[in-house]
Parts: C-alpha cells; structure tokens; sequence
C-alpha cells in the first residue's frame, strides 16, 4: 500500500465516521419509537471505554520508555479495538436515543428554563468548556490515532513518533474529558 493510498483511505474513514455522527447528533435517521433496553448503559459503557483507553495510552508510554516494544504494541493495539468498540457504541446510542440530553435540564423537559439556567449556574458554562474542545479534538485525532496506528504496524518509527508527539496528548484528553463529560451529565440523563 502507498502512502497515498493511506492518507485516501484515512480520509475516507475520518470524513465517514464525522458525518455519521453528525447525521446522528442532529437525528436526520430517526432512531426506533421505543429504545432497547440496553441503551441507558451504553453511556456509562462509553465512560468505562475511555477510562480504560486513558489507563492503557499511559501503561503504553510507560512501556515505550522502558524500551518494551512488544508489550507498546499490544497496549496500543487493544486500546484501538477498545477506542473502535466505543466508536460503535457512541453511534448506537445516538441512533437509539431519539432526543438530547441538556445540562441542567432537572425536569427533563427537553428545554432549558431560566430557573434551571440559573440552579446550574457556572456549572454548564464549565461542562460546556471541557465537552467543545472534547468534540473537536475527538474529531479532529481519528485521522492521527489512525495514521499513528499505521506507522507503528509498519515499523516506520520516525514518522511514528513524529505523529504520536501530538496524536498521543489529543488522544489522552479526548478520553479522559470523555469521562469527565459522562459525570457531569448524567445526572440529566433520562431513560
């Protein structure tokens, strides 16, 4: 396979997954009338997921410092299965869930009241601080998470460690505000 080839392809998957998500987000594909019973758990699995990418992107680091090819690899090859499966199940929650889930909406009403605006206070304004950079840097690491993954499995060092400088930080916070963002939101969850 070509570079060219490569970069075609990682293209194509970044653009695929991105309007996927949005078509979703804005509910352009209406989801079933009535959501399985396995979709309230799908975000605490999201949560789970990236908590556990968080913990094996750092076991990974410590690994290639320590000069552990091997046991890096392994780690980063599971933590992309894992990043993948919560790929999948973040789609499928927004397919199934057939409304959003608004801070600060206590009474799960689907707007937010000026007195709720008001009970959250700088709370929503911080949750929206961490979810903005969380969404488009998720976006915007798939491209380096999957260019790094390449060049890691074809032993391409250089170019590997000169995409992970920045692919590993945006991927550490964009799992790590992941989890963030699941305990600041749900306690407005309503299933």
């Amino acid at each position: 396979m070509t570079d060219k080839f490569i970069l075609r392809f990682v293209a194509a998957v970044t653009i695929f997954v991105i309007a996927v998500v949005v078509v979703l987000n804005r509910h352009l594909i209406p989801g079933p009338a009535v959501a399985p019973a396995f979709t309230p758990y799908l975000p605490m699995l999201n949560a789970v997921l990236n908590g556990t990418c968080t913990v094996l992107l750092l076991l990974s680091l410590y690994f290639i410092k320590q000069g552990n090819i091997t046991v890096h690899k392994r780690l980063n090859i599971l933590t992309f299965c894992l990043s993948s499966t919560f790929l999948v199940s973040y789609i499928l929650f927004h397919y199934l869930m057939r409304h959003d889930t608004l801070y600060g909406d206590a009474n799960f009403d689907g707007v937010l009241s000026d007195s709720e605006r008001a009970q959250v206070g700088g709370m929503r304004t911080l949750y929206l601080s961490i979810l903005t950079p969380h969404i488009i840097l998720a976006a915007g690491v798939l491209p380096l998470i999957l260019l790094s993954f390449y060049r890691g499995l074809q032993m391409q060092v250089e170019k590997h460690r000169k995409l992970v400088r920045w692919t590993f930080p945006i991927w550490l916070f964009v799992t790590v505000t992941g989890v963030i963002v699941y305990l600041m939101i749900k306690p407005y969850y309503q299933f």
